[in-house]
């Protein structure tokens, strides 16, 4: 598969209510350095530029962001502005709010619902928008979101959000949601060897939301830097198409339905290739069967 000439249309399209985007996006949270809510080591920021601007070269019109996204000396948001403003017409920009800072400083704790119209504002100042695409209420364990998404759908009744999405949720936070506004997303961690996630990838494909998993590539404890052993089954799956075991995640992730949506993260314009090639890869019913195995408990 030549990946530099793979369109990340071959991955299909889904609409964010009125907005449609390619199946095959980009996280931006690795565009800043080692690590996301931390001051991780920061990246070299021309290559930053060029993996934004190679992707809408390659049609990706989907980003996922957040303010909160930044090491020492980089920010997500004020990379993907230099990189893209004026941003070109159809690209959706979907952004995070919801953490804050807790009394160590780490962004554990959950905003108060007064607090989000500020991280609304920090968002359009950075992006340089003067209004958000998607807005995804980040939720910090909290057991109840109507005040802090009741606040978010003030903010796009006044026209700074076009529309909302939830992170972090289980089914009931969705249906709570609901009640108070349109939802157009649900973005969890979920991937191949990630328990726990069917749920909400079935509720969302039974009203029409998109489901938008995180980590797809970076499989069970990968995200927290834990070097593991890539699965076997991926690597036979790898091995027969000729492509990498990331492409294999990528492609399963989105065969789990036409509403759902990968947005993987790079800093390097190669693996930014590889990523967007990923949506061409069309598995069989034994790859699926072989990868499927992966999440299920051993009898």
């Amino acid at each position: 598969m030549a990946s530099d000439t793979v369109p990340a249309a071959a991955a299909g399209t889904w609409a964010l209510g009125d907005l449609v985007v390619n199946r095959l996006g980009l996280g931006a949270m690795r565009l800043t350095g080692s690590a996301a809510f931390h001051q991780g080591t920061p990246r070299d920021r021309d290559q930053a530029i060029r993996v934004l601007r190679r992707a809408v070269d390659l049609g990706v019109n989907h980003l996922d962001t957040a303010d909160f996204y930044f090491s020492r000396l980089r920010s997500a948001n004020e990379l993907i502005n230099s990189a893209l403003a004026p941003y070109p017409d159809g690209l959706v920009i979907a952004t995070k709010v919801g953490p804050a800072r807790d009394a160590a400083g780490a962004w554990t704790a959950p905003a108060r619902p007064d607090q989000l119209r500020g991280q609304v504002e920090a968002n359009l100042r950075h992006l340089g928008r003067d209004h958000l695409d998607v807005v995804n209420l980040r939720l910090m364990g909290q057991d109840s979101l109507a005040e802090h998404f009741g606040a978010l759908a003030e903010l796009r009744e006044a026209g700074l959000i076009r529309h909302l999405g939830i992170s972090q949720a289980r089914p009931e936070h969705l249906a709570e949601a609901r009640t108070i506004a349109p939802v157009v997303c649900v973005q969890n961690r979920y991937g191949i060897d990630v328990p726990g996630g069917a749920a909400m990838l079935h509720a969302c494909a039974a009203q029409g939301i998109a489901f938008v998993p995180f980590f797809s590539i970076a499989g069970d404890g990968r995200e927290a830097g834990a070097v593991r052993a890539e699965h076997d089954e991926v690597h036979a799956v790898a091995r027969a198409h000729g492509v990498s075991p990331a492409q294999v995640r990528l492609a399963w992730v989105l065969h789990q339905g036409p509403h759902v949506l990968a947005i993987p993260g790079t800093g390097d314009p190669d693996h930014l290739a590889d990523n967007v090639a990923a949506g061409a890869l069309r598995l069989t019913e034994d790859d699926l069967t072989l990868l499927d195995a992966i999440g299920r408990p051993a009898a």
